[in-house]
């Protein structure tokens, strides 16, 4: 593993603690690290490639999704989740955020930097029971695809996956190849039809009723124990 173009960036609230497991990792990988707030901005210069460790205690929603933009529109970020509670939190990071990998709060330092390893080979780095129950997710998916939800079309059922990711109405109508005006009549029509006046009472809908796509690789295979 080459480490020489490599940033680690832990996102979290910086402290003692945060300086000592950023010291650990430079030690056992070699990487550049740095620790940031969640409201700071990691410069990414050209030519190199960015691991970036979000603190699932600290970084608010906002700031996740502003990290998953960066990392969409340079794919030389890598995301993973650091200091995980347990997998229905994972389920939830997972409904916006492009993850790669993911580390709980009871994973020793070594299997830590282990994941890194893997993660910086290109490889996923998620646990077998999170493999199992994403598997499953989309069996179920699958399964659902060709049933009628609350009466929505099913290009209304595409612009409320985009609307859960936080797309825009611009960025709704790029995807989906149609005009501002028509997604905005899609809205209006999705609005009446599932009862609710604004983006965010659709988006705590679809994440009640529609168990929204979490946005992982397509790929389940994992290095992890």
């Amino acid at each position: 593993m080459n480490t020489e173009h490599t940033d680690i960036v832990l996102v979290t609230d910086c402290n003692s603690q945060s300086v000592l497991f950023l010291d650990y990792i430079h030690q056992k990988t070699g990487c550049r690290v740095s620790a940031l707030s969640p409201q700071e901005r990691f410069p990414v210069a050209e030519g190199r490639r960015v691991l970036v460790l979000l603190d699932g205690d600290h970084v608010q929603e906002k700031d996740l999704l502003s990290w998953n933009t960066r990392a969409e529109e340079n794919d030389a970020i890598i995301l993973s989740a650091f200091n995980v509670r347990d997998n229905k939190q994972v389920m939830e990071l997972l409904i916006g955020i492009h993850l790669r990998g993911v580390f709980y709060r009871q994973d020793n330092l070594e299997l830590i930097c282990k994941g890194i390893v893997k993660l910086l080979g290109g490889e996923l780095w998620i646990s077998r029971p999170l493999s199992a129950m994403l598997i499953d997710f989309y069996r179920r998916q699958q399964v659902n695809t060709y049933r009628p939800v609350c009466g929505l079309t099913r290009r209304e059922l595409e612009i409320v996956t985009l609307l859960v990711s936080g797309a825009s109405n611009t960025e709704i109508a790029e995807k989906l190849f149609v005009s501002e005006h028509t997604v905005k009549s899609h809205l209006y029509n999705l609005f009446r039809k599932i009862n609710v006046h604004n983006r965010i009472q659709a988006t705590n809908w679809a994440r009640q009723n529609l168990g929204t796509i979490p946005v992982m690789a397509s790929r389940y295979a994992s290095g992890r124990r």
